[in-house]
């Protein structure tokens, strides 16, 4: 009887350990939204600019990053004397491209702009059911759970958070490149918390499969300072 009592004992501190460690994609999404600081914090983040520099076949430009929650997000790229612009607003989005052979403003395609749209929020799990996305676990890859984030244009990226951290250290999405399909990944690194209180990545490297790299590092990053709305607007 004894006996039968310490295998039954060791039996259901087994099951009470698996299902402790049993999380859901939630559990995983609020220890990331924790860490970069906390649901209140990321909530108060109205406008965000950070300027730096861009590195790419062996130039190096400045760069600007314009964000507006809810409204637009827009980065400035100047990489061997030409600017690369993309746009996305709460409505749709443009790009100059003259890597593409254009000088002028063009609106970004109907596929581009929906993997794109939530470039508008400030963290892409920040209230992301109330967005019209879907989030679900996708096991684990080293040192990381894979959360697939579907959002309602049925556009999903798979988001890499550190076990440690909590942090995002990658993200991966399929994207169209002249007419071919190409695995964009982006890789997130150098967080640093902000005067604001919340921590950001100061390096971002994005691969377009093994086609094209660019990194873009952060210099100073401005939260909640006065931001133009006109400058998500297209050029005519």
């Amino acid at each position: 009887m004894r006996s039968f009592k310490s295998i039954l004992s060791v039996a259901l501190l087994v099951v009470a350990g698996v299902a402790a460690k049993a999380q859901t994609a939630d559990d995983i999404i609020n220890k990331h939204l924790d860490a970069i600081g906390g649901k209140d914090k990321l909530a108060g983040v109205k406008t965000y600019v950070a300027t730096g520099t861009t590195s790419a076949m062996g130039n190096d430009g400045a760069s600007t990053t314009t964000f507006v929650a809810g409204k637009g997000y827009k980065t400035e790229i100047e990489i061997g004397g030409q600017k690369l612009v993309t746009t996305v607003t709460d409505k749709g989005g443009w790009m100059i491209n003259p890597f593409q052979g254009g000088t002028d403003a063009q609106p970004i395609p109907d596929d581009q702009y929906k993997g794109n749209e939530g470039e508008i929020y400030f963290d892409p799990f920040l209230d992301y059911a109330a967005h019209g996305g879907k989030a679900e676990l996708k096991g684990t890859e080293g040192t990381a759970t894979k959360i697939a984030l579907t959002n309602k244009d049925n556009s999903t990226t798979t988001y890499y958070i550190d076990n440690t951290t909590f942090y995002i250290t990658k993200a991966v999405r399929t994207v169209n490149m002249m007419g071919n399909d190409a695995e964009l990944t982006m890789t997130f690194s150098d967080y640093r918390k902000t005067d604001f209180g919340t921590t950001v990545a100061y390096s971002v490297e994005m691969a377009f499969g093994s086609q094209f790299s660019m990194t873009t590092t952060s210099k100073t990053v401005v939260i909640n300072g006065d931001v133009d709305p006109k400058a998500f607007d297209m050029p005519k």
